[in-house]
């Protein structure tokens, strides 16, 4: 996908260069450079072994440093070493990784390394990684190393699930230090894809021995790294700031820049020779709802807007155009599509929707049958959303935009035909519909207590009634609901899955058994889709892998363990003193080090 398709930007007008600002010039170039944002949904930690939100690993991202990262304004999907020496040697037949790592970069001081420095070696990679099959992190991301089979690595954790201890100090073939800056890796099947594993760094960035060791159980709230910015301080679920890494390494920009994109050539000709991160500091403020996440950025409170609520699209942009109040601010507006799915997530192991005979299956397709999509795109999502019709998204290798499946049908005709066919019958002398057994069918969904789904509750109670079917509505945060899930203990839960890479094995894991509890948070289990998931994992891309893609996406669609809804728009915005942004794909949070802020234009304005 080009980085810049259906892109609507607005470009600030030019003011006054600093030269001819003044005597104040010089001092406001002095200033700190912050930038100021929100999240809409709060983090849960910056653990990078125990965490799977999106919002807590754009911080993550920014703390800890993996062997490789995408390039930012390069042609999208494109990887780059980040700590690696080079690019890792890859064997013929895809098994073996050999990882060097530049010498001279170093984890932030700690009390952890009695107050100093440390320099970043091969072995924390190989630890770090370790701590991922390490049973007492419960790693949401254990399946994907799982998967690849990495060499006695799981012997290892057998071990431990039996002793209760994890040798770490143990030899193992397929995870080992070369020498002090050179580490292997080796798996058991191919793996042509493996490189886009070791360019996250929410999950494979470099944690520390000493530092696990002395916060133990206490890591979400002690992240140390190598990367450009550094933990100050955290407020759970209201307000996070990091500042600049002063030990973080040299790290300067230069990129060849996606030749399609005259906007990404002209940023990355201005950011070309400068030495990231650019910004001393970063300030995020959790709040969960969208009017008040709005005004707070209206009145100046912040600085960017990541992902403008929705609901609020025609009040921002009426027929598509800037409202006069945000032209007359100069504000940047950038709208792209997002690389993303919603979907809702049905539990397998519920007595009520689960399970997999005729009836279960019946049940859950006529729930997804029955949902208004097309209500819920114009007036959830102001029709700033396009119908889902698989979990494949616009962006990533397989993805068809002339699919369509029953997945992205509404039809409430079909849904209480499948419904009758199947036995779920009023037998009481109400409107409702009970279980084939005769038992009470009532849907429980888990929610949150905000504006914005108390919309998206509306569109699927009114669904819901004209199916007949009764329903009751479970309220929590979303941390907690998110803690639930993975526990199992929810019967439907709606989110959203953001890709981290162009290749769609990572979303596809949402049906892979082994994932249960972390990505597989439907308690899907089947041996087909297990094996399809494996062998397309096992092999280059091509027609034959296309195939086997699409099997897949015709299983979770028959046998419903989940509602594809839909692949979102997003609307950015920021202040014309905020300079080098893009929402790029595959750059999530780590657009912290490219952007920066020109604090004589802010006063200036203001």
């Amino acid at each position: 996908m080009r980085g810049c398709m259906d892109r609507l930007r607005i470009l600030p007008c030019l003011l006054l260069a600093l030269a001819s600002a003044g005597p104040s010039a010089a001092a406001h170039a002095a200033e700190r450079k912050v930038l100021r944002y929100a999240f809409e949904i709060a983090e849960t930690g910056f653990d990078p072994v125990e965490i799977s939100d999106i919002y807590s690993r754009d911080v993550v991202r920014n703390i800890f440093d993996a062997p490789l990262h995408f390039a930012y304004l390069a042609a999208p999907g494109t990887i780059e070493p980040a700590t690696a020496d080079g690019m890792p040697e890859v064997s013929s037949d895809y098994k073996t990784f050999t990882i060097h790592i530049k010498k001279g970069i170093y984890f932030t001081a700690d009390a952890a390394f009695g107050g100093k420095r440390r320099e970043l070696t091969a072995a924390d990679y190989v630890y770090s990684y370790k701590r991922i099959f390490d049973p007492h992190w419960n790693c949401p991301n254990y399946d994907i190393f799982e998967t690849l089979g990495v060499v006695g690595m799981q012997a290892l954790r057998d071990e431990a699930l039996k002793s209760g201890h994890f040798d770490y100090d143990r030899t193992v073939e397929g995870l080992k230090t070369l020498d002090r800056y050179t580490f292997q890796i080796q798996l058991s099947t191919p793996a042509p894809r493996f490189l886009l594993n070791l360019a996250d760094a929410s999950v494979t960035g470099a944690v520390a021995r000493e530092v696990v060791e002395k916060y133990g159980d206490g890591m979400m709230a002690h992240p140390v790294g190598t990367g450009p910015f550094r933990l100050v301080e955290w407020r759970r679920s209201s307000f996070i700031a990091l500042e600049r890494n002063s030990d973080y390494r040299t790290d300067i920009f230069h990129v060849t820049p996606d030749p399609s994109d005259a906007g990404a050539q002209k940023i990355a000709r201005e950011l070309d020779g400068r030495r990231l991160p650019l910004i001393d500091r970063v300030e995020i403020s959790i709040i969960e709802e969208s009017q008040p996440r709005w005004l707070s950025f209206l009145n100046g409170e912040a600085d960017f807007l990541d992902i403008m609520p929705r609901d609020l699209a025609n009040l921002a942009l009426p027929n598509g155009k800037p409202a006069p109040n945000l032209v007359r601010k100069h504000i940047q507006i950038e709208r792209v599509p997002q690389i993303d799915v919603t979907l809702f997530d049905y539990n397998m192991d519920s007595p009520v929707i689960g399970g997999y005979t005729p009836q279960k299956i019946a049940l859950r397709r006529a729930l997804n049958l029955g949902f208004d999509t097309p209500e819920s795109i114009r007036t959830y999502y102001t029709f700033q959303a396009l119908p889902a019709q698989s979990p494949l998204m616009p962006g990533e290798y397989g993805y068809d935009p002339k699919l369509r499946t029953e997945n992205g049908l509404t039809s409430v005709a079909r849904a209480k035909a499948l419904l009758d066919q199947y036995g779920y019958m009023p037998r009481h002398g109400t409107r409702w519909r009970d279980n084939p057994d005769g038992s009470p069918l009532v849907i429980e969904i888990a929610t949150e207590p905000d504006q914005r789904s108390r919309i998206s509750d509306e569109i699927f109670q009114k669904s819901l009634d004209a199916l007949d079917i009764r329903c009751r509505f479970k309220v929590a945060k979303w941390p907690d609901q998110m803690k639930a899930a993975r526990a199992g203990n929810f019967m439907i839960w709606s989110l959203g899955w953001s890709v981290t890479q162009p290749d769609p094995t990572d979303i596809l894991r949402i049906g892979y058994g082994p994932a249960t509890g972390a990505d597989n948070l439907s308690r899907f289990k089947l041996a087909a889709y297990d094996d399809l998931y494996v062998k397309q994992n096992q092999i280059p891309d091509g027609p034959e892998r296309l195939l086997l893609l699409r099997q897949m996406t015709a299983l979770l669609v028959a046998y419903a363990p989940m509602k594809f809804e839909a692949h979102r728009y997003v609307i950015d915005m920021a202040y014309p003193w905020v300079r080098y942004y893009r929402r790029w794909p595959f750059i999530l949070g780590e657009f912290w080090r490219y952007v920066d802020i020109d604090p004589a234009l802010k006063a200036r304005t203001h």
